[in-house]
């Protein structure tokens, strides 16, 4: 890692309002709103190329769009410090329309748009292909090394978000795409960072929830060629027609290190693209379980009961241990009962009403008693998977996409029918059951269904209707309940990009083997670069275990119960000590140890977390089990190098003070024990 560092003039020049704490925070202004207009306007206009491409009736429109005719048109702004423009490139010829929706914001030096094919002929349109969202050279000004940093994306394992930095090479490309239909799927996350000379990149990210790509590759010395979007398309459009294209983001920054692009974004996704509940950002809650699941041979939740959940949640209350959530999982629902072997919450997909053996007047009277305790109610679907022999499968089979010898259908929200009755049941149940957030989960691969499904000359329309049905439906129920929140799981975080980010927060992030701590210090470690609200389970209070489990959200298994319960003072320490620490993580974050060898048991593993709005930061830090060192020395960042700084150790209850550019030039951190771990909290004095 680079050294990093923020100079106090940078402080002093740069502001924008922070929606999700109301207060100021200063803001790199590495590129001007009047550069980003200026760019807009070289690459948005008549005769111009746009920084977008597709294939249309075997020719590249790069070679006819600027024949094309062209509009421009100011949109109302649904963003606030945001300018939105619609462009028109019409084929008179083949009646063809591309529309692409714009939108600049004036607090970041960010711009992103979608595009829209529409068929305005009264016959088939030619095979589009090939179509690239973007199809962009960015240019440097000074030769040198291009970088791109990127991250994997989540597959159940140790190096979830494991962080890469690839080195370009001429003529090299880097090609990246989810290994299956969901976009944040093992093999690649949609959010990138391009390093260019002259200490400057831009950060990139997709908004698809499906099988996007993106290929990289340097072609000369000062030129860099991405191009994005979805990886298989080739369609005609039937008259009148209308199809959208993944949505492409760029946000351009300068600095001395490519942390500040990263932190750049991070602000950028909590300013623009995080939940707002009337007109505010919603933090994402502590949330608590219903003990820890059900005993074999149940599963998930399959055994829990009305009275026992009542009688869960006057016990968390019992003892002041209350979260700010209760999450009910998978196997409430019709057809699960673990005691009767007739199916548990897997194939009972598809049944969406609550089981009337468990509960028999509904979960009504649980999210009644959670509310009297001032918590929020969550509830586990999957309504996109159906399992034959449910409900939904029974009746309404010709909404179902299916696979030759396979229990689980897709449901296609791509029908009208299909997403009209989804969404007028789910958020049904959740006003008559008194849910308050909802958790989605989706647990296998869309992508051999959209193949089946789709017919010759239409590849890919099946997965196009689907994710639009997706976004449909998420938006129905964000309008039809404005405090919702949805939790979005998707067997872990595979299914995470910049539109699912935009309405939804991944609360379980991965499943990776539980509790297991250093895996998740990983799954932070890397996923901190893009995004500041993520959370994972906390399973234990002690100081390590709980460390490795914060985040801008968290889930506390902690069972109440038995004699194997953690200590309920204990557990009331902790509870106050997240809702302390929670606020540092919306702040910018610096990794300070390598990201290489990052997952192994020898190393140790430390990040800061600066807040320069309030002048104030930790530093979190994991001597491993097998670390052999006591020590290390790490240089911390974004600091006024002029000021003094307090630093309280809180395991050693210990103050000192440095000033800011002794600290950025090094501080050790020593840890005798192992594992352990340890917290500094700083100010400025």
């Amino acid at each position: 890692m680079k050294k990093c560092f923020l100079r106090a003039s940078f402080l002093l020049a740069y502001l924008f309002i922070f929606i999700s704490i109301g207060i100021a925070r200063t803001l790199p202004e590495s590129r001007p709103r009047s550069e980003i207009n200026r760019w807009i306007d070289q690459h948005f206009a008549a005769g111009k190329i746009p920084p977008f491409s597709f294939v249309y009736g075997g020719e590249s429109s790069n070679s006819f769009i600027r024949n094309w005719r062209f509009s421009s048109e100011k949109l109302p702004s649904t963003e606030q410090n945001a300018v939105e423009m619609l462009y028109t490139y019409s084929d008179s010829k083949s009646g063809l329309v591309v529309r692409c929706q714009l939108v600049a914001f004036a607090d970041f030096p960010a711009v992103e748009w979608t595009l829209k094919f529409f068929n305005g002929s009264e016959k088939n349109s030619g095979v589009i292909e090939k179509a690239a969202a973007i199809d962009y050279s960015f240019e440097s000004d000074k030769a040198g090394s291009f970088i791109l940093h990127h991250a994997k994306g989540s597959s159940g394992e140790r190096n979830d978000f494991q962080p890469y930095d690839d080195k370009l090479q001429v003529g090299k490309h880097v090609y990246m795409t989810p290994s299956a239909g969901r976009s944040s799927d093992n093999t690649a996350l949609p959010f990138f960072n391009l390093e260019m000379p002259a200490k400057k990149g831009v950060m990139v990210a997709v908004g698809w929830t499906g099988k996007w790509y993106a290929d990289i590759v340097q072609t000369n010395e000062t030129n860099v060629s991405l191009k994005s979007g979805m990886e298989r398309m080739q369609l005609s459009l039937l008259p009148g027609e209308e199809i959208r294209t993944p949505k492409i983001c760029l946000l351009f920054w300068k600095g001395e290190d490519r942390m500040e692009g990263h932190n750049q974004f991070r602000r950028f996704i909590l300013t623009h693209h995080s939940r707002k509940v009337n007109g505010h950002f919603a933090e994402y809650p502590l949330s608590g379980s219903f003990d820890y699941g059900d005993p074999a041979p149940c599963n998930e939740y399959e055994c829990l009961t009305e009275e026992y959940a009542v009688a869960l949640v006057k016990r968390y209350q019992q003892f002041n241990v209350l979260p700010e959530l209760f999450w009910l999982d998978a196997g409430w629902y019709t057809g699960c009962n673990g005691l009767k072997q007739n199916g548990g919450w897997w194939q009972n997909a598809g049944n969406w009403s609550a089981d009337k053996e468990r509960f028999p007047k509904g979960l009504r009277p649980v999210a009644d008693v959670v509310h009297q305790t001032g918590a929020k109610f969550m509830v586990w679907f999957e309504p996109e998977r159906v399992h034959v022999g449910t409900q939904l499968a029974n009746e309404h089979p010709e909404w179902l996409i299916k696979l030759p010898n396979n229990d689980e259908a897709l449901l296609d929200l791509g029908n009208k029918e299909a997403l009209a009755w989804i969404t007028q049941h789910i958020s049904n149940l959740l006003r008559q059951e008194g849910i308050d957030y909802y958790r989605q989960d989706f647990n296998f691969d869309p992508m051999p269904y959209w193949m089946a499904h789709d017919k010759p000359g239409r590849i890919g329309i099946s997965e196009i209707r689907h994710i639009e049905g997706l976004y449909a439906y998420w938006d129905s129920l964000l309008k039809i309940s404005p405090n919702l929140l949805i939790d979005n799981c998707s067997s872990g975080g595979r299914r995470i990009d910049l539109e699912t980010t935009s309405r939804s927060a991944p609360l379980w992030r991965t499943d990776y083997q539980y509790g297991e701590s250093n895996g998740y210090q990983c799954h932070t470690y890397g996923l901190n670069f893009y995004l500041p609200i993520h959370g994972t389970a906390i399973y234990r209070t002690d100081n390590y275990t709980f460390r490795s489990g914060l985040g801008g959200t968290a889930v506390t298994n902690w069972e109440i119960t038995g004699r194997n319960s953690e200590p309920i003072p204990a557990i009331q320490k902790r509870l106050q000590d997240f809702k302390k620490l929670r606020p540092y993580f919306y702040g910018d974050y610096y990794p300070l140890t390598e990201s290489l060898n990052y997952t192994q048991d020898n190393i140790w593993l430390a990040y800061q977390l600066n807040r320069p709005e309030h002048k104030d930061g930790i530093v979190l830090a994991f001597r491993r089990n097998e670390a052999a060192n006591e020590s290390i020395i790490v240089r911390l960042c974004g600091l006024d190098p002029v000021a003094t700084y307090e630093l309280y150790d809180e395991d050693r209850n210990i103050n000192w003070q440095k000033t800011g550019r002794e600290l950025m030039e090094s501080i050790e951190l020593s840890i005798p024990q192992k594992p352990s771990s340890l917290m500094i909290i700083y100010r400025k004095l």
